[in-house]
């Protein structure tokens, strides 16, 4: 696709960032685009190989190569070197709902599964997509797309995360009758409360939630399905209510570290920190609970994922004195055996944004206990460990903390209130258990998708099981249905 020989006569280029220096003063998105031209010769870089794996193998599995919903990259790309953008919109679109979102927070397996990757320049996948949608929004390429016949059924879809958005948008568009319930006071789960806005404003939700309003979809904030919060919703009452129901809610589980000193005042897992600074720059109420800052602080960051890096960069811009990040695994190589891993997704030595803005970073590191005075944390001790994660004796070390955040992932859905209330099955994971075949739980009528089916994952995937559990809900509904898997 693209030029035939654009893969020869261009170099690859991507997104730049502001200056480090400027770009920490504030929470808003630092990444500068590439002018039109640049956007054209990228796109040529597309090299028409034979067989795309960039686009994906139709594959849910965990580790599959390519984009998780199955982008049509090779197409658009061709289309963006024509000059077409609104037909490359057009196409975008057609496989996933949220581009805007995916353009700028997905970590691009496309890119990884790039032909041109096996000499490490694969085309700029993600900045062209980013660019698409941005393009489609500025010329009102992305009207409403509201249903010419109603279907009469109602159906519930809880929690207003990537997943749920994508299956609300789907079935509104289909012709039913759509509620979301969110607990919180607005809707997106994990990309409002939990990515940076300077990673992501969230102008960019507000946006394609008015989309969803004028195609039917109704969203119910501050309502809370199961639980003993105030006015909780009975999910027993939507089983009565509504035709299906699709549990949508995320993987919330934080994982905890065990250790001595836990209960020390200061140590806090990394989603009670990062929705807070995402309240404040929403202006948003927080809710009278206590505020967690690292201003002025020695800030440990527990985790090497895209979330301890989220941390760090929302460190730096509160002023934190300083910032380190531990990893318990050992540090990966700086360049992949790229005949031993490509098309897949490779381990490697990534240095984010964030990362590259002021922390230091450690690994092969176990946290063994925590000290303080007056019951505040003001110590780590950690000892380095071998590759079967046994300390190394003599390697056992200390460093000041006043603020340390846990960012080692999630272990499950919440299993307290919605999931008990409804006695759905749980797998050994203790996530919700539902095939990719039908998203059908143990319960009737009731579908499960995205991170509370598949455990923790990115948004890409979210939204890929999000559109699937719209299909099978239609399906199960209509005996038959139209919505793309």
């Amino acid at each position: 696709m693209g030029k035939i020989t654009g893969f020869l006569e261009f170099d690859r280029h991507d997104r730049s960032y502001t200056p480090i220096a400027e770009r920490v003063k504030n929470f808003n998105e630092f990444v500068v685009p590439l002018s039109e031209k640049e956007l054209r010769d990228q796109a040529a870089r597309c090299m028409n190989c034979g067989v795309p794996y960039c686009h994906g193998t139709g594959s849910v599995e965990p580790g599959t190569p390519g984009c998780p919903v199955n982008n049509q990259i090779p197409d658009w790309n061709d289309l963006v070197y024509k000059g077409n953008w609104q037909e490359a919109s057009r196409n975008l679109h057609s496989t996933n709902n949220f581009p805007e979102f995916t353009g700028r927070i997905c970590p691009a397996p496309c890119e990884a599964s790039c032909t041109l990757n096996i000499i490490e320049s694969p085309v700029t996948i993600k900045t062209i997509e980013h660019a698409i949608v941005e393009r489609a929004w500025e010329n009102g390429w992305l009207p409403p797309e509201i249903a010419s016949e109603k279907t009469g059924k109602k159906i519930a879809v809880v929690g207003s995360g990537p997943a749920g958005l994508a299956c609300a948008q789907q079935l509104a568009r289909v012709g039913h009758e759509v509620h979301v319930f969110e607990k919180h006071a607005k809707a997106g789960g994990l990309l409002r409360y939990g990515i940076p806005d300077f990673k992501m404003e969230k102008w960019t939700i507000d946006r394609r939630l008015k989309q969803m309003e004028a195609e039917g979809v109704v969203f119910h904030y501050g309502k809370a399905v199961g639980g003993t919060s105030p006015g909780a919703i009975d999910p027993k009452d939507l089983l009565k209510t509504y035709d299906a129901i699709a549990l949508t809610g995320g993987s919330e589980a934080s994982r905890d570290l065990p250790v001595p000193g836990r209960e020390l005042s200061g140590i806090h897992y990394a989603m009670d920190f990062l929705p807070q600074q995402n309240r404040r720059v929403g202006k948003e109420s927080l809710d009278g609970v206590s505020e967690i800052l690292a201003t002025g602080k020695h800030v440990i960051v527990i985790g090497g994922g895209d979330t301890g890096s989220d941390c760090i960069g929302t460190s730096v811009r509160q002023g934190a004195k300083s910032v380190t990040q531990l990893e318990i695994m050992a540090e990966p190589p700086a360049h992949e055996n790229k005949p031993l891993t490509w098309p897949y997704w490779p381990l490697k030595l990534r240095i984010s944004s964030s990362q590259a803005e002021g922390s230091t970073r450690d690994y092969a590191v176990m946290t063994q206990r925590f000290s303080g005075e007056n019951g505040k944390v003001a110590k780590l001790h950690g000892v380095h460990v071998d590759a079967r994660f046994q300390p190394v004796p003599g390697t056992e070390f200390e460093l000041p903390a006043e603020l340390v955040l846990l960012a080692m992932g999630f272990v499950h859905p919440t299993h307290e209130g919605l999931l008990k209330s409804l006695g759905v099955d749980l797998d050994q994971r203790g996530n919700v258990r539902a095939s990719t075949t039908d998203y059908k739980t143990s319960v009737a009528k009731v579908f499960a998708s995205g991170d509370m089916r598949r455990g923790q994952s990115l948004v890409v995937w979210a939204i890929r099981e999000g559109r699937q559990c719209a299909a099978s809900i239609d399906q199960h509904l209509m005996g038959s249905t139209t919505l793309p898997r």
